[in-house]
């Protein structure tokens, strides 16, 4: 496995984590993602020979570790932009007074299950597309 890869991919959560913040509207934010997860799907399939899977479902975990870091940080404006975000933890007792707790315990199942969704499109992508032969 090549985490230096892997952490350039993650740098895409960076972004998005910051982005997020107030820039993207959390209406439109799955379609960035899509995006995203399209263009690292491509790049994996382009660049590694295996493990297509694994690559995308660790660029996700990776994400989820920017992301729930720059939206913890960034706690008061992400949820002023956010507001389905700021509403949810209403619904989870505990998390009702705690809604930071909320965000770091839900951030790496998060990315867990985006992973397997990156993964997958890893593994599609890699069937479409021809590897980069290296000379």
């Amino acid at each position: 496995m090549n985490f230096k890869f892997i952490f350039q991919l993650s740098l895409f959560g960076l972004i998005m984590a910051f982005a997020t913040i107030s820039l993207i509207p959390e209406k439109t934010e799955p379609l960035f993602w899509v995006v995203i997860f399209i263009f690292c799907a491509y790049v994996i399939a382009k660049v590694c020979t295996a493990r297509y899977f694994w690559y995308g479902f660790l660029t996700s975990v990776f994400n989820s570790v920017w992301i729930t870091g720059v939206h913890l940080l960034f706690f008061n404006r992400y949820v002023t932009h956010h507001p389905d975000m700021a509403a949810m933890g209403n619904y989870l007792g505990y998390f009702a007074t705690h809604p930071r707790m909320l965000m770091a315990v839900l951030g790496m199942p998060f990315g867990i299950a985006f992973g397997i969704i990156l993964g997958l499109f890893c593994v599609v992508a890699s069937k479409l597309v021809e590897p980069r032969v290296v000379e």
